[in-house]
């Protein structure tokens, strides 16, 4: 018993000598500093942006299915994206649908403007060997392209269908394959919007699908995925989440006392929005963090997606 309480008093006392040593611990910048390196129209109503370090240095790795936060001058953020090669470790590409301001505001962008982005971030990991189906919807090519490129590498077995409104509003088309491998299905040459069944015809068995595109074209293929032999599903939306089965609840605010319905179809940031409009907020989706509101007990609530009565300290 004495060599033990001996062990355990060196121990200690080498662990208040390390404490001294030890270096403060530094807060860690986040933001990552670009320059707009190039503008170039895609396709109606999309122009991509190649993003470089201001002294064109290296940028740090990325993967298919990755995005960035972009902070515009204007200080709104928005996530995109990254559609460019991830071995091209010195500049970002990003493509932008013109669908309302801070996408406008990206559109004005000009060569030599300098902007702010955070991450790489994956929400939308590329993982397996295949085989593969994807489907882009529109915009939606933009976390796909970089993984049908990264299939091919692989010697994958792989499909891609590609929709949208118009062939001449679906960019990239012409970085696609031009083999039996993918599919263009613009609407304006078919007469409808593709169905979810329609999508997933020739599902390879066993294939892990990726899907990314409005919400409609998400849910028809959800809906329809549970007749097939799908082995994994991964999707990406690029708007909120509908509700589903919600509940009403209360939010309070505590400095003010205000208390909040939020009803079963609405969040807590459509309800805030209305009270206190410089809420702020950016992907609407849960993932990025920007409307985590600390909670008056301790932790957060994510006001865009999460949903329980709550006292939040505002």
């Amino acid at each position: 018993m004495s060599t033990l309480v001996g062990v355990v008093g060196v121990y200690r006392r080498l662990s208040r000598f390390s404490g001294k040593r030890r270096p403060p611990v530094r807060a860690v910048d986040r933001n990552l500093p670009l320059v707009v390196e190039a503008v170039r129209p895609e396709a109606e109503g999309v122009v991509s942006l190649r993003l470089k370090a201001p002294d064109g240095g290296p940028l740090p790795r990325w993967q298919p299915g990755a995005h960035i936060d972009l902070v515009l001058p204007s200080g709104l953020v928005r996530q995109y994206s990254l559609c460019g090669d991830p071995c091209e470790n010195d500049r970002y590409r990003i493509a932008v649908r013109k669908i309302g301001t801070a996408s406008g505001e990206v559109h004005a962008l000009t060569p030599g403007t300098r902007v702010t982005a955070r991450g790489p971030r994956t929400a939308f990991p590329f993982v397996g060997g295949g085989p593969f189906l994807f489907i882009a919807g529109g915009i939606g090519i933009t976390p796909i392209l970089p993984m049908v490129h990264r299939a091919t590498a692989l010697g994958a077995d792989w499909r891609l269908v590609y929709t949208g409104r118009s062939r001449e509003s679906m960019p990239f088309v012409g970085e696609l394959a031009d083999d039996d491998r993918v599919r263009i299905r613009p609407d304006t040459e078919y007469g409808v919007p593709a169905s979810g069944a329609e999508l997933l015809d020739g599902l390879p068995d066993g294939a892990s699908v990726y899907c990314c595109g409005p919400v409609p074209m998400i849910a028809g293929v959800r809906v329809d995925l549970g007749l097939t032999g799908a082995k994994a599903v991964h999707f990406e939306r690029f708007a909120p989440p509908p509700i589903v089965s919600g509940e009403p609840f209360q939010l309070t605010l505590r400095r003010s006392g205000r208390v909040l319905h939020v009803p079963a179809d609405r969040t807590a940031l459509d309800v805030l929005l209305a009270a206190r409009p410089g809420t702020p907020y950016s992907c609407r989706q849960g993932f990025c963090g920007t409307c985590a509101v600390p909670a008056a007990g301790g932790g957060s609530m994510r006001i865009c997606v999460d949903r329980g009565t709550a006292v939040l300290d505002l």
